[in-house]
């Protein structure tokens, strides 16, 4: 069977802390034919990662029908604006996390997406890490019971020229980094009835620094604490569910490790205490969600979260981040 052709793809913006690991994959992976880099919003360009990159023009990237797919990486306030661009000029979109403060541009985003017959991904990585993945499949397959809490936390320390751009949003660290796990509470337990955000601020600036999120749902909770002052917090990360048969916890995420234990056997996994193999992370980083976007792109594939998914997950981060009509 023959190969499958590239797909010709191309970054918009680079002020995401994302973006640089993107274009790397993007232009390591055989299955992408890398356009070049634009960057409208005069980010710096002195990076290692940008050496023998062709930059392009934003009417030249949007002009080029040969580029099927960009990766907007831009900074969280430009990012909406920059897909709408990518939509109406016919590409496919994958969209770095979080998708803006403004839900019913969001809505209208992924609508216009919707009736051009493209896609707009949401660049939340961890929905492909297979702990993750794991320990949500023995969910969602009632190997753990009735799921009745989820307790989520994903913490960093925040240097003080990034926490002045975070304080930017009203979600603070919420927004930053606990939107990926609002992504994967409401995969487990689907759209709460009502979310509490309790988003303090530590006294030194504006930014929403010591976060909590509580998810209420008829008969379960979900606890989402996001702050910016752990040290060696990437060491802490923990995904932990819980249900009437046992629990499943992801800890840490990179080199992750899935332990699961259960009162009686369920699916693949015995009673009580076990350490789960799962395969490794794919490398390079970002290269699950990319490839499968690309497919989608050719036709071999639908995507793994439809739009609705994308849309409800967004209202719930809005909630977490103390938006009233979110």
């Amino acid at each position: 069977m023959a190969a499958s052709a590239p797909v010709r793809t191309a970054v918009l913006g680079t002020g995401h802390a994302h973006a640089y690991a993107k274009i790397r994959a993007l232009r390591s992976l055989p299955e992408f034919d890398f356009a070049g880099v634009c960057e409208p919003h005069g980010e710096p360009r002195s990076n290692e990662v940008f050496q023998g990159v062709r930059w392009l023009q934003l009417d030249e990237l949007l002009n080029d029908r040969s580029i099927r797919m960009v990766a907007v990486e831009s900074r969280v306030q430009y990012n909406l604006e920059l897909a709408e661009k990518c939509v109406a000029a016919g590409k496919f979109v994958h969209l770095d996390k979080a998708p803006g403060e403004d839900l019913p541009r969001f809505r209208r985003l992924l609508d216009s997406a919707a009736s051009k017959g493209l896609t707009v991904q949401a660049g939340y990585m961890w929905r492909y890490l297979p702990t993750m993945r794991a320990a949500i499949d023995a969910a969602k397959q009632g190997w753990l019971g009735d799921v009745r809490f989820v307790r989520a936390t994903i913490n960093k320390v925040i240097p003080p020229a990034e926490r002045k751009r975070l304080a930017l949003f009203r979600g603070g660290m919420m927004f930053e980094l606990g939107c990926h796990m609002v992504d994967r509470v409401v995969e487990v337990l689907g759209k709460p009835r009502s979310v509490t955000a309790m988003l303090d601020k530590d006294g030194s600036d504006d930014l929403a620094s010591n976060c909590l999120a509580v998810f209420h749902y008829d008969k379960a909770l979900a606890e989402i604490y996001i702050a910016a002052h752990q040290p060696n917090g990437a060491n802490h990360r923990t995904f932990e569910i819980q249900g009437t048969n046992g629990t499943a916890v992801v800890r840490p995420f990179s080199g992750s490790k899935l332990t699961v234990e259960l009162a009686a056997a369920a699916g693949p996994y015995r009673a009580g205490f076990q350490d789960v193999a799962t395969p490794p992370e794919a490398k390079p980083a970002y290269s699950p969600d990319l490839l499968e976007l690309a497919a989608v792109v050719r036709g071999e594939r639908k995507p793994s979260y439809s739009a609705a998914f994308d849309l409800m997950a967004h209202q719930s981060l809005l909630q977490a981040c103390g938006f009233p009509k979110a």
